[in-house]
C-alpha cells in the first residue's frame, strides 16, 4: 500500500495511526513518481484537489487491469435546521457557500454526481457505480470546527479571515452538534482501452 499526502503534518498524523506494510510519501498526486500497478487506487474526499486534466489518465495508468478506482466523499451538513441556518448567516460574510462545489458543473440533484459523471465520461473506466451510505454523527463543536479549518472555502481565506469566520461560527454551537455524515462512494473498474 502506498499512501500519499501533500502536507506535512496530516503525513505526520497519518503516519502515527498505521501500521502494517505501508510506504508514505511526501506529495502531491501530480508530482508522485509511482511505479508498478495497484489494484486499487483510493481517493478519500480529495479528488477536487487534483488536476483535471492529468487525474483521470494518472489513475487509469496506476491500475492493474480490470483494477478498481474507489472515491469517497461527501459533505457534514448540520442536522437541526434551525441552527445551520444560523451558522450559514453568520459564516455568509466570508464564506458564502462551504460545500465543495462539482468541479465539472454537475447539478446537486442530478442523479450521478462528480466525480462518477467524469468516470461514466472516460473511456478509461466501465462500471461506474454510485452508492450513498447514510450516517448520522454527533461530535463536540470543537471538533466541528477543525473539520471545517480542512475545507477549501476556509482553507483559501487570508489567516486573519479564517480564525474569524470559525470563531464567529463556534460562537454559535452549543456543545455537541449532531451531523447528516452520509459518504458517497465512486466505483470504476479499469477498461481495457489504451
Amino acid at each position: 500500500m502506498t499512501a500519499l499526502e501533500p502536507d506535512p503534518a496530516m503525513l505526520a498524523q497519518l503516519e502515527s495511526n498505521i501500521s502494517g506494510d505501508v510506504q508514505t510519501l511526501l506529495d502531491t498526486f501530480e508530482s508522485a513518481d509511482l511505479h508498478g500497478h495497484f489494484d486499487l487506487v483510493y481517493a478519500a474526499a480529495a479528488l477536487h484537489w487534483t488536476d483535471p486534466a492529468t487525474r483521470w489518465p494518472k489513475i487509469a495508468a496506476l491500475l492493474s487491469p480490470g483494477g478498481v478506482v474507489a472515491s469517497f466523499g461527501g459533505p457534514l451538513h448540520i442536522a437541526d435546521e434551525q441552527l445551520s441556518e444560523e451558522v450559514r448567516r453568520v459564516r455568509e460574510p466570508y464564506v458564502a457557500d462551504d460545500d465543495i462545489p462539482s468541479p465539472d458543473g454537475t447539478p446537486a440533484d442530478a442523479e450521478l454526481q462528480w466525480p462518477g459523471t467524469e468516470m461514466a465520461a472516460s473511456d478509461w473506466f466501465t462500471d461506474v457505480n454510485q452508492v450513498v451510505i447514510e450516517r448520522r454523527a454527533t461530535i463536540a463543536a470543537g471538533e466541528f470546527i477543525g473539520h471545517l479549518s480542512t475545507i477549501s472555502a476556509y482553507l483559501v481565506l487570508p489567516t486573519d479571515q479564517r480564525s474569524e469566520v470559525l470563531s464567529v461560527i463556534s460562537s454559535v454551537l452549543p456543545d455537541h452538534l449532531d451531523l447528516v455524515a452520509d459518504i458517497t462512494v465512486h466505483l470504476a473498474r479499469r477498461s481495457e482501452v489504451e
